[in-house]
């Protein structure tokens, strides 16, 4: 039976704190386990999942060896399963004179081990999972508690410190940094960096208080977070040091060096090249680095997910700089604006082929006649700038540069209210484009009160998704008679699968549905899926099926697009069935037969409803 958030918890908590592989681990790791455990309830002969880590709760039980009869006896805290000698099913059976146990799937010990090693002096994996330390190098990041990747406790100064003397104690602790707090408050941070440029490079007393040459409000993160989202945020931000809290409190410091055995701060340190880059020129040198990442991580074994997030990070910080060096040429703007990438980069599943689609909301105090020509200026050249690195102008003009897509927040709440209530096939499309939004720079609260009342619209509003539904349905995957790869016919890409078009695309147009029938803020097509299932929007199961199904599609989109970069020829996302072996076909079959499968039953809701 699951798990639920009362007893049963208390329950499982204690008994991996007790037990004496656990025990190992620290109290943020334990606890990010809970998430995937069950209790196990056995009277009798069982049949067990031979894909899961069992932990003896209390009661006693017996494994027998099916073909070397013998039996092995267990009790509270004893192992078996996944990872351990005796793998079930078979050759072992199990039983049980009423017993207790805790169930952890194969990928919740994989990924633990991945990110916990002492975990592997006691398990040796042999699941259908990833080894020990995982296929995927970011793995680790996206499974880890950032707490855990905290080296030391923080060192910690008062803002009034003379600089020599907070300078002596960050070196006789051998760190990088240190934490300024007042009545346990967090005020502040000082780094090495800031010691050269800010002291030394400027000749400073070193008898000042330190606050002086410290970042105040430093950006800072739970430290119950994932770390994959403190790489994000140092690569988002050209940051190398990130303050970890429990809720007000100083809890410690992570670096980009901590993170660095992780083999993927690469990212971060592009980003912080492009934050130096004082022109267009620089910029295009920088994001000339972005193929050979993605080569890198799909060398690595990155999964698509974790390759996604990654490469839009360094599109992120491309865009900043440019909305950075715009206002520094045409000067400060004259209202607040927030400038929202949309599709792909707004969703975090970028690659490196990849065109731009983006638009600027605007303050309500905008007018045409004052405001209009500096913010088309600013617009124009900070498009132009992403087509010059890399990001293409958008084939159908959806990018801030056209005067349709820069508007005051109250026209664009009008453009939703019109392609909600009339949703004809030009308005489903660009919905499909701009249903999908998120803040990169200027002031993101724009975006979000307008998001906000959007998704209220669109919430239970059954007419305008059955509407939305149809739209998705146009874009089906290329499966033949009998289950047959159907490849394209004619044309530049005949005899080729486009997985873009044919795989991803349906998914993505999936999720939105069900984010927008329920009315959640989620953008990424992952985290749609997961959120409806909670909802209830879609099953536990089909949504696990579709994310899976994404995942693989996109793994050999971008497998494909790294052969093609190292052949020195442009990335696409047309696949030959003849690159891929037969276990690949074979799977992609299964992927499209998916999203096919949960196409149907989608269309099947919302049937009668068209017009």
């Amino acid at each position: 039976m699951p798990m639920d958030d009362g007893a049963d918890k208390r329950v499982l908590r204690r008994a991996l704190a007790a037990q004496r592989v656990f025990s190992q681990l620290d109290p943020a790791a334990r606890e990010a386990l809970l998430d995937g455990t069950q209790i196990v309830v056995l009277d009798g002969d069982a049949t067990i999942d031979g894909e899961a880590l069992y932990m003896v709760i209390d009661g006693r039980i017996s494994l027998v060896h099916t073909e070397q009869a013998c039996t092995a006896k267990l009790g509270p805290g004893d192992l078996f399963g996944h990872g351990t000698p005796a793998t079930v099913p078979d050759p072992w059976s199990v039983r049980a004179d009423r017993a207790t146990l805790a169930r952890i799937g194969a990928a919740d010990i994989d990924a633990a081990c991945a990110s916990q090693p002492v975990l592997q002096a006691f398990l040796t994996l042999r699941g259908s999972g990833p080894p020990p330390r995982g296929n995927d190098p970011l793995l680790n990041l996206m499974t880890t508690p950032v707490r855990a990747l905290a080296r030391r406790a923080p060192v910690t100064v008062a803002p009034g410190t003379p600089v020599r003397d907070a300078a002596r104690l960050m070196a006789e602790h051998r760190v990088s940094s240190a934490l300024l707090v007042k009545d346990g408050q967090l005020v502040g941070v000082v780094t090495d960096r800031d010691l050269r440029s800010r002291v030394i490079a400027q000749g400073v007393d070193t008898g000042r208080p330190v606050i002086d040459v410290a970042s105040t409000a430093p950006i800072t993160m739970d430290l119950r977070k994932p770390a994959f989202e403190a790489l994000l945020l140092m690569a988002r931000h050209n940051i190398h040091h990130v303050p970890l809290m429990d809720g007000s409190t100083v809890a410690g410091m992570v670096s980009a060096t901590d993170l660095s055995p992780q083999h993927s701060t690469s990212a971060v340190y592009l980003a912080g090249d492009i934050y130096r880059q004082q022109d267009v020129a620089g910029l295009i040198e920088a994001a000339s680095r972005v193929r050979s990442l993605q080569q890198a991580l799909a060398a690595a074994g990155a999964s698509a997910y974790s390759t996604g997030h990654i490469i839009t990070a360094i599109t992120d910080a491309i865009t900043r700089r440019l909305l950075q060096l715009a206002e520094a040429r045409f000067g400060a703007p004259p209202v607040d604006y927030v400038w929202v990438a949309a599709g792909s980069q707004a969703r975090s599943e970028q690659t490196a082929k990849s065109d731009q689609d983006n638009c600027l909301v605007l303050d309500d105090a905008y007018d045409e006649a004052r405001h209009g020509e500096y913010f088309r200026q600013f617009a124009t050249w900070v498009c132009d700038g992403l087509d010059a690195c890399g990001y293409v102008h958008c084939p159908g003009d959806m990018m801030a540069m056209t005067d349709q897509w820069r508007q005051p927040r109250t026209r664009w709440l009008n453009y939703f209210d019109r392609w909600t209530a009339q949703p004809e096939p030009k308005a489903l499309m660009l919905t499909c484009v701009f249903f999908d939004l998120r803040a990169i720079g200027g002031r993101s609260e724009l975006l979000d009160a307008l998001r906000a009342e959007v998704l209220a619209r669109t919430r239970g509003n059954r007419l305008f998704l059955a509407h939305m539904v149809g739209n998705a349905l146009t874009h089906t995957p290329p499966l033949g008679l009998f289950r047959s790869l159907s490849v394209q016919r004619s044309g530049e890409h005949k005899g080729t699968l486009d997985l873009k078009h044919g795989g991803i695309v349906p998914v993505v147009d999936l999720a939105r549905v069900y984010a927008l029938a329920g009315g959640h803020e989620a953008v990424n097509t992952h985290d749609r899926l997961a959120i409806a299932a909670d909802s209830g929007e879609i099953s536990a199961q089909s949504a696990r099926d579709l994310s899976d199904a994404l995942e693989f599609i996109a793994t050999l989109r971008i497998r494909h697009q790294a052969r093609q970069i190292a052949q020195g020829v442009g990335a696409d996302n047309h696949v030959s069935p003849d690159e891929l072996s037969n276990f690949e076909r074979s799977q992609l079959k299964d992927a499209f037969s998916v999203v096919q499968t949960l196409q149907s039953v989608l269309g099947q809701r919302y049937q009668g409803l068209r017009r």
